[in-house]
């Protein structure tokens, strides 16, 4: 029987980055801004695909992002960074948490049991 290694993960969307102190996981996330609200709606191309109310104008749509993968995840916004994507749709989040408590919440989201 094998068992998995910590960085390994069942969400296409999740992986680790760096080791020990420094280790966070990163999401694959897609963007699509000036929604009605800002909400979780499912997949898309193995990110999960998110929809903004905020417009993508001088970051404002990157600072909508944080601020929710912050409250969704209860930690602070000072742990979740932007690592590419700063002006595109795709763009990867390192958050400053344990893989666990990610897949929790995934497992959580009904949006993405049926998608």
């Amino acid at each position: 029987m094998s068992t998995p290694t910590p960085s390994s993960s069942s969400w296409p969307c999740v992986r680790l980055e760096g080791k020990g102190k420094d280790q966070r996981v990163v999401l694959d996330i897609s963007v699509s801004p000036n929604a009605k609200k800002t909400e979780l709606v499912g997949w898309h191309d193995s990110a999960l695909r998110i929809r903004l109310s905020a417009p993508p104008v001088d970051g404002a749509a990157n600072d909508a992002l944080r601020k929710w993968l912050a409250k969704e995840f209860g930690i602070p916004q000072n742990q979740v960074e932007l690592l590419r994507g700063a002006t595109g749709r795709r763009k990867q989040w390192a958050l400053r948490i344990e893989q666990q408590q990610v897949e929790s919440w995934l497992k959580a989201q009904s949006t993405l049991q049926n998608s």
